[in-house]
């Protein structure tokens, strides 16, 4: 049977080995919708290309870690926390969707629907993380600001360019 540390070692490479393919999906759909996201009409702060996927790889990480922080803490417990890593699960698929969406079907539109859900999932994870592990909710923080900095972007691009 593999040892306390090896278990967290194996937990916390699983959880950033996760989001990871997550981030590097939606980093390949970002390059493929770069050019089409370059001609649109943006407002100033709309952030460029080269820093999406960093700074999405860096939101992600920062989850990755709380949600194997809040798997870590269930080591005494008698059940794992189900509803807030599904939570978590489930956001971080939508914002792999939502980078299909925008990036890759070139929809705004459905995107801008799309990152509702997301913030509503994040909010979600959020609340669910903070029942058990305060820090694993304070590392959601940075996901949930980015989704709202998304929507806004989200909302002029598509006012802009419809």
């Amino acid at each position: 049977m593999p040892s306390s540390q090896t278990t967290r070692a194996l937990g916390l490479a699983g959880s950033l080995g996760g989001v990871t393919t997550a981030a590097g999906s939606g980093a390949f759909v970002i390059r493929h919708g770069e050019d089409w996201y370059r001609s649109l009409d943006r407002p100033r702060w709309a952030m460029p290309t080269f820093a999406m996927a960093p700074t999405w790889a860096l939101v992600a990480a920062s989850q990755a870690v709380g949600a194997w922080l809040l798997w870590r803490a269930e080591d005494n417990r008698d059940a794992l926390d189900v509803p807030a890593l599904s939570s978590y699960a489930v956001q971080v698929w939508l914002s792999l969707a939502w980078m299909l969406l925008f990036f890759g079907l070139r929809k705004p539109a459905l995107a801008m629907i799309e990152l509702g859900v997301l913030w509503l999932a994040t909010a979600l994870t959020l609340a669910e993380f903070g029942r058990r592990h305060p820090l694993s909710a304070i590392l959601v923080v940075p996901s949930l600001a980015a989704v709202s900095y998304l929507a806004a972007l989200n909302v002029v691009i598509w006012r802009r360019n419809r």
